[in-house]
């Protein structure tokens, strides 16, 4: 009997000593934490996925087996204090994990919870992009931040060529978050964000009103709506009473509308009557047999539970929450690790107070687990679930939808592997990566108004200081610049090539014309200049020729006309008569003409006489033969064979004379009895320098200073000439009566002068290459820049490119 007792004990050692030699059993269940708001778009549709998610994790026997997934979940209600309230309780209960929260605001209180107490936070719906892995280690995203949204948002403003857009967006973390990384998105594509209208959280219609009213007064048309989705509806009905959505107006709306239009099913008519011609965003995922089972899955179950809302995007992603959790602690387990908690030593329970915090514990297994999450490699319900080095998603892409009659259309894709297309992304992926300009494509857009015509963007402000342009009112040229009644009715040719090139700009730019000089005589047109130097004016249009003198003081625009000096001079026309066909030839001329003639005529006969019959014969048929012979070479008419080779040797000669006697005769004929000859003998530059003629220029130019530093001439000689007849009476009277030999002026302007006073011509050559264009001042630093602001200097260096 004792010997039996004996031999049953030392069994029981062998068994204990071999079970202290196994490895430790893996625990029957793991608790996993949620935080989200019940009550909400996005609530709703995770609430009931991530149920879905834990029974199929528990169902799937490859997974966590032998250990069951028990869910504990909290209520944020939307509030930041009760959602820290919350997750301080969840982490009483000693959870591995948490999947949440839905807002990105409780998501950076409570990442520092989960930093200390060492719980990974797995979130499906906190896009804030300032949530990042260098401050909250132990936050990881499950869905796609809006870092990519908002560089996706900046892809279509950048595709429909707009500059300037106003962000509406909540005052949170998540809306400043989206709307700062917008800002960065936008001027990497040189565009910007011209106004920010933020709403406060929990806004009344009032505020709201007034928020998008002060934002319909800035020129912008193109709006971003960056909200929360349970309160963003209001936003359309308050816009369509300020009648904001109409014809000119652009909205995108990031995807926090998507999940409204996904989990609303049909709409309500009234409503989505608000928001025809909108851009909405949603969250790209792919198509699949597995997908579609767990929508008919869903639905079926929110049918059971009575649930109105529908299925959204960020329901997808809170399922596939579930798995990548599950996933990693059964790596975890796999790996030989235990679910142990330990307190922290530093949290202790202070008397009087009735918080327990002796009862947050430290997750031992906390840093193994968040490398089992980021070594994720899954396809889930959303695609490819894997984390790069930043713990972003891999893959991150969205669709475009244009909202219009009862819901919406797809019209394209974004992501950041090859930017804006009709394709969908999981078959670019397949190819080399391709995010050139003009591999950018969308289908066609409806815009708000019912119309398929691109808006412009922007609008004349109501509230904007319009640009001060100086005009001068002079009596001269006015096809160039032309000041009717009143600063408005400014009209003529440079003054086109402005309000042409205004019209080019992105953006508005109201100009006000400020007319300088009084019309009866030409302003100084350095006086204009130096009146933007001095912030007097913000421009000024005209006729402003760009030289040196005036670059020191101010910019000028690439110029829009050559515009280089010229010489213009009075010319006479010759009366011609019966006897004009003698004055080609002068007297002496003549005779010495005729004496050839006959001497040639003669030295023929001399050679040919002797031998030639046809220079025989008798005295007076010999004379007759000679100056018929000699004049008839004339016109090359001769009929007389020559015989001798010394005859043919000076006939050939004589021949080649006569050509050019011929030629000479009938050049200077032609020019006798059509060319105009100049009155006053100037024939270009060097010889009006060199007289000492008076010299006309125009009043107020330039060309003044020019005559005197440039080509010393004194200013004795020069008369200041305002109105084309004072040009025309000048040249009429000459130097003689009072008047001048020749007028200095730039090209167009001489153009047009000769256009009506055909007894003038230009002299001699174009003898300077400056051009027109237009001024701004030259302590504008931006004149590179190409965005604009209604601050005057960044208006005027909006408009400094080549025109034409």
């Amino acid at each position: 009997m004792g010997a039996g007792r004996l031999l049953v004990l030392c069994l029981a050692l062998c068994v204990a000593a071999a079970a202290a030699q196994r490895p430790n059993r893996r625990p029957r269940a793991v608790s996993v934490g949620a935080l989200f708001t019940y009550e909400s778009t996005i609530g709703r549709a995770a609430r009931l996925a991530i149920e879905l998610a834990v029974d199929d994790v528990n169902a799937d026997r490859t997974v966590l087996a032998g250990t069951t997934l028990n869910l504990i979940s909290q209520d944020t209600n939307c509030s930041g204090f009760l959602g820290t309230i919350e997750a301080l309780q969840l982490m009483e209960k000693n959870v591995v994990a948490v999947i949440g929260p839905q807002s990105s605001g409780i998501g950076h209180v409570i990442s520092h919870v989960v930093n200390e107490l060492h719980v990974p936070l797995l979130s499906f719906a906190a896009t804030d992009p300032t949530l990042s892995a260098s401050e909250y280690p132990y936050f990881l995203r499950s869905t796609i931040s809006d870092y990519f949204q908002m560089h996706a948002v900046a892809s279509i403003i950048d595709y429909f060529q707009w500059k300037e857009v106003t962000a509406i967006f909540v005052d949170d973390d998540y809306g400043r978050g989206g709307v700062s990384v917008l800002g960065d998105a936008l001027g990497a594509k040189r565009a910007r964000i011209s106004h920010k209208a933020a709403i406060p959280p929990n806004s009344d219609t009032d505020l709201i009103n007034d928020v998008l009213f002060r934002a319909n007064m800035m020129e912008s048309r193109v709006f971003v709506v960056h909200v929360n989705p349970d309160a963003g509806m209001r936003i359309f009905a308050i816009a369509n009473k300020l009648q904001m959505m109409g014809t000119g107006y652009v909205w995108i709306v990031t995807d926090w509308l998507a999940a409204v239009l996904d989990s609303s099913g049909p709409g309500d008519p009234k409503a989505m009557s608000y928001i025809q011609g909108l851009i909405v965003l949603r969250q790209h995922t792919p198509d699949s047999d597995a997908k579609r089972k767990f929508v008919a899955k869903w639905n079926n179950a929110a049918n059971n539970r009575s649930i109105a809302s529908g299925m959204n995007s960020y329901g997808f992603y809170a399922y596939d929450s579930v798995w990548v959790v599950a996933r990693a602690i059964n790596e975890y387990l796999n790996s030989g690790q235990q679910i142990t908690f330990s307190a922290d030593p530093r949290l202790h329970n202070s008397n009087g107070s009735s918080l327990r915090l002796s009862k947050l514990k430290i997750f031992d297994g906390g840093d193994q687990l968040l490398q089992q999450l980021l070594l994720t490699n899954m396809t889930g319900l959303t695609g490819l679930v894997q984390f790069n080095a930043d713990r972003n998603l891999v893959r991150p892409a969205y669709d475009i939808l244009n909202v219009g009659g009862t819901g919406s259309r797809l019209i394209g894709y974004w992501s950041n592997y090859s930017g804006l297309s009709v394709s969908a992304p999981e078959i670019l992926y397949r190819k080399p990566p391709n995010t050139s300009t003009s591999a950018q494509q969308l289908h066609s857009v409806v815009w708000p108004g019912d119309t398929t015509t691109k808006p412009r963007g922007w609008v004349f402000p109501n509230n904007g200081q319009p640009l001060r342009v100086g005009v001068p009112n002079k009596p001269s040229f006015r096809e160039l610049v032309s000041v009717g009644k009143g600063p408005d009715n400014v009209t003529g040719y440079s003054v086109d090539i402005f309000n042409a090139a205004i019209k080019l700009l992105p953006y508005p730019v109201p100009c006000q014309f400020i007319t300088i000089g009084d019309g009866s005589k030409n302003p100084n047109y350095d006086d204009i200049i130096s009146r933007i130097a001095t912030n007097a004016l913000d421009a000024a249009v005209g006729d402003f020729a760009i030289v040196r003198n005036r670059t020191k003081i101010a910019e000028f625009t690439q110029p829009y006309i050559e515009a280089g000096l010229v010489i213009v001079a009075p010319v006479r026309k010759a009366n011609s008569n019966a006897w004009a066909f003698f004055k080609p030839f002068t007297l002496e001329m003549w005779c010495v003409t005729g004496t050839l003639f006959i001497f040639v005529g003669v030295v023929v006969w001399i050679l040919e006489h002797r031998t030639n019959e046809e220079f025989r014969g008798s005295p007076r048929r010999q004379i007759l033969t000679i100056f018929w012979f000699s004049f008839s070479t004339m016109f090359f008419a001769h009929r007389e064979n020559t015989v001798s080779a010394l005859g043919r040797f000076v006939l050939i000669i004589w021949l080649f004379v006569v050509l050019i006697i011929n030629s000479s005769y009938t050049a200077s004929l032609t020019s006798i009895l059509t060319v105009q000859q100049l009155a006053t003998g100037i024939t270009g530059l060097d010889n009006l320098v060199a007289s000492a003629l008076p010299i006309g220029y125009p009043a107020g130019k330039f060309v003044r200073n020019y005559l005197i530093d440039e080509l010393n001439i004194p200013e004795s000689r020069l008369v200041p000439l305002s109105t084309v007849e004072e040009y025309a009476n000048a040249l009429n009277r000459g130097p003689k009566d009072g008047g001048v030999a020749a007028v200095v002026d730039e090209m167009p302007c001489v153009e047009i002068f000769l256009s009506t006073h055909c007894n003038f011509r230009i002299v001699g050559q174009e003898f300077t290459k400056e051009g027109w264009g237009f001024v701004c001042s030259a302590s504008d630093e931006s004149l590179c820049i190409y965005s604009y602001t209604f601050e005057k200097e960044r208006i005027i260096s909006a408009l400094f490119f080549p025109f034409f």
